[in-house]
């Protein structure tokens, strides 16, 4: 009976709890207007030309835009205006019912030329004394002259532009000149045409798809601006426009400025995952090209012990230290290189490499020689599509090494030298050996590419390698 009793106690007050939590939900917060957006612009007392902001607004986050592209966030903040005009302030504030904007006009009534005389502003401009300003061009020769990688990197990890890559699409005779005086003036000069970023060319008259150039004609008056937030600095361009190749964005973090060279990450419109870079350098200046050191090395890996380089993979699976799938007299290692091509057009020039800081110097030692498994089961026979300018429709019972300038990027096939070693002893280890006296004298190879099966087809296979050497 206590049992009972106790039982039916707790399932009454559960009951309660639960009856408790049955009420109705209360009604949400009311959103703000702009009428409940104000704020105090107060000049320092030392320069007219800083203004401290203070919101006197509800809300837990005060967001303000200065009015010449130049952004923070807090209750109170000061910002620095060098020239004359009226800036239109906006201030947005973010309660628990939303949020809201209001804005104000301030009027700076004179131009401060100490704020002016600024290492970046000259860097930038030519200085005040230079009234034509200062012209800049894209870096053309330049290797990473445009790049791409993901937004929280610090590199265009993803690509990067060989030299003279893009000559086909109106960007390199872009010219972007600004002027430091009493109005910080931006001129973009694009003869005609600008190359746009696919996903973000209709912004200017393009369509959405692959890369292009668009004809463009670009507005007037614009004007530049510096602002610093944190440790960052950002380049910004008024009333939409934009430096060079198109991507959207009219603000660009300035990764280094000097007086001939300018490098810049900006983000994508469309793909907010995208950092775009570019090179610029002051027009009629050409950077001098670093020597790389050329020298002999060994090379060697045979997947047992570390080797003397690091393998580098694209568009490939690669295990490094994979058991040996057929420990035969002809191979007895126990760990061996497990290469795996990966199906569909996006792998089709997918590859094993090794990137030297260095040219190699092949005067002496030219050939190398590496040990391959190409199993049966892999299927040569089927078309799984391919390009149609390929000869090469099937996966092919191959290796093929080359010798390449990675500082050519995406041109780099078209100096490289290249031999192909058939494989027809499936099942079993087997050696090959990769000749390139034809190929000893040149100066210029820094990349070695390891491919198995073929290139320009869109199928599948597993591969195996092992002791990859170059040979004394």
């Amino acid at each position: 009976m206590k049992r009972y009793t106790a039982y039916l106690a707790t399932l009454l007050l559960m009951t309660f709890v639960w009856s408790g939590c049955e009420v109705d939900d209360p009604e949400l917060a009311e959103a703000p207007s702009a009428e409940m957006v104000s704020f105090t612009t107060t000049p320092t007392t030392t320069n007219a030309n800083i203004i401290n902001f203070e919101s006197t607004s509800p809300g837990f986050k005060s967001v303000w835009d200065f009015g010449d592209g130049a952004t923070a966030e807090g209750t109170k903040v000061s910002h620095g205006y060098p020239v004359k005009g009226n800036y239109t302030v906006k201030l947005t504030i973010y309660t628990s019912g939303g949020s809201a904007t209001g804005s104000k006009t301030v009027t700076i009534a004179n131009t401060n030329p100490s704020m002016l005389n600024r290492e970046d502003y000259n860097f930038l401009t030519g200085g005040a004394n230079q009234l034509e300003g200062k012209t800049w061009v894209i870096d053309k020769n330049s290797p990473g002259h445009l790049g791409i990688g993901p937004i929280g990197g610090t590199t265009p990890e993803w690509y990067t532009a060989a030299p003279n890559e893009k000559a086909s699409e109106g960007y390199y005779d872009d010219e972007m000149t600004f002027v430091l005086g009493n109005t910080l003036s931006y001129t973009y000069k694009n003869n005609g045409n600008t190359f746009a970023n696919g996903d973000n060319a209709p912004g200017i008259g393009g369509t959405k798809g692959a890369d292009q150039t668009v004809n463009y004609t670009p507005p007037t008056n614009l004007t530049w601006s510096i602002s610093e937030e944190g440790d960052k600095k950002f380049l910004i361009i008024s009333n939409g426009g934009f430096i060079g190749y198109y991507t959207g964005v009219s603000k660009y973090e300035i990764l280094s400025l000097t007086e001939n060279e300018m490098y810049l990450r900006s983000g994508s419109a469309a793909v907010a995952e995208h950092a775009w870079y570019q090179k610029l350098v002051r027009k009629g200046y050409a950077p001098p090209k670093p020597v790389k050191e050329y020298k002999a090395v060994d090379i060697a890996d045979n997947f047992d012990t570390p080797g003397t380089f690091t393998w580098k993979f694209e568009n490939i699976g690669f295990n490094e230290n994979f058991d040996n799938p057929a420990q035969l007299p002809s191979n007895t290692s126990d760990k061996v290189g497990r290469y795996v091509r990966q199906a569909g057009q996006a792998n089709e020039f997918g590859n094993a490499n090794i990137q030297f800081t260095h040219n190699l110097d092949l005067t002496k030692r030219h050939v190398f020689k590496v040990k391959v498994f190409v199993p049966s089961y892999n299927d040569y026979t089927t078309m799984g599509g391919a390009e149609d300018w390929s000869p090469v429709k099937t996966l092919q019972k191959q290796l093929s090494v080359k010798l390449q300038n990675s500082e050519l990027g995406g041109n780099a096939y078209t100096t490289q030298a290249e031999v192909i070693q058939q494989v027809t002893q499936l099942d079993q280890w087997v050696e090959l050996t990769f000749d390139f006296s034809a190929h000893a004298s040149r100066k210029d190879f820094d990349k070695i590419v390891v491919q198995f099966g073929g290139e320009a087809h869109f199928n599948p296979g597993i591969f195996y390698l092992d002791d990859f050497r170059l040979m004394p």
